[in-house]
């Protein structure tokens, strides 16, 4: 491909500072600038009363705007038009683009690129925390500017690239959310007339209690909230849990956080998570084989139900004080169907898990092809 022409810039972007005194009687936008080259989006409409800094200012549709602090993790981008007229403080700067020379979506693309995010990093001087854009700096990098007729070329392709990937992702989500809604029809059959057992009956609790070697490594478990799954924490001495008892869980265990279980910190353990530990405030329990299948008993807890329940357990008058006590937990009572049913349940869960594994690796690769693109357009042109 024939090298495109180059400019400084200073030459194709003028600064602008349209500032405005903020009026408390008045609504005001304001925006956000994402890293890594994701744009610029609304961030909030709040009126001039809450605003503590008065000088602000004006950026319109169109505009190039950045963030001189991270404008070396490519936080910039063309302001679209839903922002137009919002207010930005004196670390988000604006400039007008000159068409008669550029593109404006040319640059927005062009602004995404790895070598463009580079040369910010080169031009942002300062502590390691603090490094900012120097504005001289920054207006002397150099881009590729090809003819306006190659500019809006190139965006169309781009364009289209990036709405075939939009569609990829809304795809999965459409299929997802269908399997999703199987997954809570097939439940809902599942636990039609089904009998209420007690946990302490299904799924009791377990404390294998752990001697602690003091020179031995320990790998503690934890809990996400909103019912995303254990994470090693850490791999210690036992020396560093000299303070605390520490109980072993197995592959299958139900693992409630007792004072996080109110924000859905529930998690079934994984064979990866055989042997970690987990301290006092880690409830585990073995799902009784001859009468309960743990990610049946999972899926209970994340329905309207079940985590109702999960919630009254744990009383409190604050959100950090909500407290689940393992009394209260062998006490819940769960809706259990058949062994049989709950395994062909299990089953189509396990089948759909695998389906969103397959999709997130999908979803990778769709969102790297864009990126990719940009830096195979271009690489070296910069």
């Amino acid at each position: 491909m024939k090298a495109w022409p180059k400019r400084k810039i200073g030459e194709l972007l003028t600064r602008v500072k349209d500032d405005v005194q903020i009026d408390d009687f008045t609504t005001y936008g304001r925006i956000t600038i994402r890293m890594a080259g994701k744009g610029v989006t609304l961030r909030d409409r709040v009126i001039g009363s809450e605003i503590g800094t008065k000088r602000q200012f004006i950026a319109r549709s169109g505009q190039f705007v950045l963030s001189k602090i991270d404008a070396r993790n490519g936080a910039f981008g063309v302001l679209p038009d839903d922002c137009d007229n919002a207010i930005v403080t004196g670390n988000f700067w604006v400039f007008d683009v000159d068409h008669t020379q550029l593109d404006s979506r040319f640059f927005n693309y062009l602004s995404k690129s790895p070598d463009f995010v580079a040369a910010c990093v080169v031009a942002s001087d300062g502590t390691t925390n603090r490094r900012y854009l120097q504005e001289d700096a920054f207006l002397d990098m150099v881009v590729p500017t090809p003819d306006l007729t190659a500019q809006q070329a190139l965006v169309a392709r781009l364009d289209a690239l990036a709405e075939k990937t939009r569609q990829v992702e809304a795809h999965l989500d459409a299929v997802e959310r269908d399997a999703e809604h199987l997954l809570a029809l097939r439940f809902r059959d599942a636990i039609a007339d089904a009998p209420l057992r007690p946990m302490a009956e299904v799924a009791p609790l377990v404390r294998r209690e752990v001697v602690i070697d003091p020179e031995k490594s320990y790998t503690e478990l934890g809990v996400r909230s909103f019912y995303k799954g254990a994470f090693h924490r850490r791999t210690v001495p036992g020396s560093d849990f000299s303070w605390q008892d520490l109980y072993r869980v197995q592959a299958g265990d139900l693992i409630f956080s007792n004072i996080m279980a109110w924000e859905q910190a529930i998690a079934i353990a994984q064979p990866e998570d055989d042997g970690c530990v987990g301290n006092h405030r880690m409830l585990t329990c073995e799902a009784n084989a001859d009468l309960a299948v743990p990610g049946f008993l999972w899926y209970y807890f994340t329905t309207e139900e079940g985590f109702a329940k999960i919630y009254a357990a744990s009383p409190g008058t604050a959100a950090r004080n909500r407290t689940m006590t393992a009394p209260s937990l062998i006490a819940i009572e769960v809706t259990l169907p058949s062994l049989a049913v709950q395994q062909t349940f299990d089953r189509l869960q396990a089948e759909i898990a695998a389906l969103k594994a397959k999709h997130t690796a999908i979803r990778e690769a769709n969102a790297a092809l864009l990126p990719a693109t940009l830096e195979r357009v271009f690489a070296g042109n910069q």
